[in-house]
């Protein structure tokens, strides 16, 4: 059974820099592309990164380019998501999740495992 456990989550004051993890667990964690998302209060849950299966391959939503980075440690099987210059439309719940289908390019709609969601919270 695929598990995700994040962590990191917490109170930041903007322009501050906070780094998520989420640990996998349940099966090869290498062979499977990694994606974070947020949800923020009133609004639908919204892709932040993704990173594929090696780490070769990375993609950002606009909001957060240049200011959030995802990485990853097969090693570990675990994936970060490091946050810089945090704005206060960044607060959101941050969820980690997993496509069910191994390699390739999954579309987020594709994402089927999700973790539990750490919070994310900027203040002025």
């Amino acid at each position: 059974q695929v598990q995700l456990v994040e962590s990191g989550g917490g109170l930041v004051q903007a322009g501050g820099s906070l780094r998520l993890s989420c640990a996998a667990s349940g099966r090869t964690f290498s062979m499977y592309n990694m994606g974070w998302f947020r949800q923020a209060p009133g609004k639908e849950r919204e892709i932040v990164a993704a990173i594929s299966w090696n780490g070769d391959n990375t993609y950002y939503a606009d909001s957060v380019k240049g200011r959030f980075t995802i990485s990853r440690d097969n090693a570990k099987s675990t994936v970060y998501l490091q946050m810089n210059s945090l704005k206060l439309e960044d607060t959101a719940i941050y969820y980690c999740a997993a496509p069910r289908k191994p390699y390739g390019l999954q579309p987020p709609t594709e994402y089927d495992y999700w973790g539990q969601g750490t919070q994310l919270t900027v203040a002025s």
